[in-house]
């Protein structure tokens, strides 16, 4: 996998020309796969490269209202790497970005740039400044410069549109099983095992704490089903995501109980796929009721992940 980053005059130009899809794909949800895959009607000796951002645009347009993201960029390249894409192009939306007229950006990044010769895009795709590039401008750009430019329909699930801001809605509402059939994966929260104050241990149910990154879409709170996978290994798991409160807990924690595994974790890297939502956080009475609740909730899981993870 080739990563151009920095001024696009710096890129190692494909001689050859390439074929670009080009979006922010963040999540690389099932309608940014439907862009990806119609990179399937161009030539097949041009390079496939993805053009995405580092950061999503609205973080410089309105930085208290910058969504969260669906993914970590590293993630991101993974998924789209499993695409069949061979390079990425990573922008970096800044003031100069914002304010450049849509030819500009053509012909430093998709022209000079990436030598595009074919270029797939959302059909609600706008580029430039202040949003001025349409899909026809970019159509009328492309017979100027030499790329043909297709346009693909929004992808729908059950007659709802798919897009991020549905799917952030959906896991931001406990609706992990929607928001994965709009990604077409269960959603994904990864980072690191570090310690915690060892309560899991103590109730007979050893939990280990994961460090997310805090840019990450965060689940409503509460009990999930889960894949975890470390080292490349998926395990079935229960997290519970909030603040404990049957022990007075303020801050937020991700606590994961992988099933039949009892090796130490800490600094580990975990992925957190959230298979189903199995009930609300809730105060407990006594530590004895919490761990009777928490035994339900790992017979649950289990039933819930028995055809996913052998």
């Amino acid at each position: 996998m080739i990563i151009y980053q920095g001024a696009p005059e710096t890129w190692d130009r494909p001689p050859e020309g390439s074929a670009v899809a080009l979006g922010v794909l963040d999540g690389v949800h099932l309608g940014h796969r439907r862009v990806l895959d119609a990179l399937a009607g161009a030539d097949a000796g041009l390079v496939r490269i993805a053009m995405t951002f580092s950061t999503h645009p609205a973080a410089l347009l309105s930085p208290n209202g910058a969504p969260t993201r669906l993914s970590t960029l590293k993630r991101r390249f993974e998924l789209l790497e499993e695409a069949g894409i061979e390079r990425i192009a990573v922008l970096k939306f800044d003031e100069s970005m914002r304010t450049m007229p849509p030819e500009t950006f053509v012909r430093r990044y998709l022209v000079d740039g990436a030598n595009a010769r074919f270029v797939a895009v959302g059909a609600d795709f706008r580029f430039g400044a202040k949003a001025s590039g349409t899909v026809d401008t970019l159509t009328d750009l492309g017979t100027r410069f030499g790329f043909e430019v297709v346009a693909v329909d929004i992808v729908t699930d059950h007659g709802v549109e798919i897009r991020s801001t549905e799917i952030r809605a959906a896991i931001e509402a406990g609706r992990v099983d929607r928001a994965a059939a709009m990604l077409g994966r269960p959603y994904e929260m990864e980072g690191i095992v570090v310690p915690g104050d060892g309560r899991g241990r103590e109730l007979g149910v050893p939990t280990a704490n994961v460090s997310y990154p805090a840019v990450l879409t965060t689940p409503k709170h509460g009990v999930y089903a889960v894949v975890a996978t470390i080292d490349g290994v998926d395990h079935p798991a229960v997290a519970n995501l909030g603040t404990r409160p049957t022990f007075g807990s303020a801050d937020v924690v991700l606590e994961v109980h992988v099933l039949d595994l009892t090796r130490d974790l800490y600094g580990k890297q975990v992925t957190i796929g959230f298979v189903e939502r199995i009930r609300d956080e809730r105060r407990f009475a006594s530590v004895d009721d919490l761990v009777a609740q928490i035994r339900a909730d790992i017979a649950a899981a289990r039933e819930i992940l028995d055809d996913r993870v052998s």
